[in-house]
Formats: structure tokens, sequence, C-alpha cells
């Protein structure tokens, strides 16, 4: 899978393998709270309900193999949350092939982040979620 720098060279990074969590997503949430830990409240709940949603979506979805990829700086404070999975078929806002009652995650994301999109790679797809604040933390 891609492991793309996107926040330049001082961003710090982690990198986890979904597939080790078989599912856990509060295991994946928990993670991701101790590596940003240093971010306010405020955008830390925005930040992690995004993640959240990338990774489920990821088991929901998607198929093995599985990452997650998480970039920080601190000066100016960004993240950029990077999940990867091996289907096809990229995300759409307001659509769930799971039934009616779902598919509202991304507009979430879409209202959070900053910024979010996908790509497909060569066998997997990319779908990404970045958090920029003005500033330094």
């Amino acid at each position: 899978m891609p492991s793309g720098n996107h926040l330049g060279h001082n961003a710090r990074s982690r990198s986890v393998d979904l597939d080790d969590y078989v599912q856990n997503v509060a295991g994946i949430r928990r993670l991701a709270r101790l590596a940003l830990s240093r971010f306010p409240d405020d955008d830390l709940e925005d930040i992690l309900l995004v993640v959240t949603e990338l990774v489920s979506n990821a088991f929901d979805h998607g198929r093995s193999p599985r990452w997650m990829r998480l970039y920080l700086t601190l000066a100016p404070f960004a993240v950029r949350c990077e999940v990867d999975d091996t289907a096809p078929e990229l995300p759409v806002l307001g659509k769930s092939r799971l039934g009616g009652f779902r598919g509202r995650g991304m507009v979430l994301v879409d209202q959070l982040a900053t910024s979010w999109g996908a790509a497909r790679g060569d066998g997997y797809k990319t779908v990404w979620a970045q958090f920029n604040r003005e500033g330094s933390r």
C-alpha cells in the first residue's frame, strides 16, 4: 500500500495494519487518540469521528489488506488520515450499499474535515481526510 506524506517533511506519522484489529474500531480510535493526544479536545473529537468513519467504511465496504496512516504537524496544525483497502469502489456522499439507514458517514467527513478525497492505486484505493487549522498548537 502507498505511504504518501502529504503534509511535508516536518510531519510525524503512524501506520496501522487494520486487519490486525479485525473490526475493532474502538481499538483503532484509542490508538489514534494516543497519537493525537497533544491536540485540543474540540479538534480531537472531530478528527476521531472522521478516523472512525474512514476505518468503519474500510471494514464495511472494503477488502483486506487494510491500512491506516496518520500524518500530523503541530506548526501549522494539520492532520491527515489515509485508509487503504483493496475494494475498487470509491465512497459516495449520502449513499450506502448496506441499507437505507446508512450512508451518512461521508457526509460527516465532508462537513468536519478541511478536505477529503479518494484515489485508486494499483490494486487498492486510498480514502483520505485532512484537517488544517491556522497557527500552531
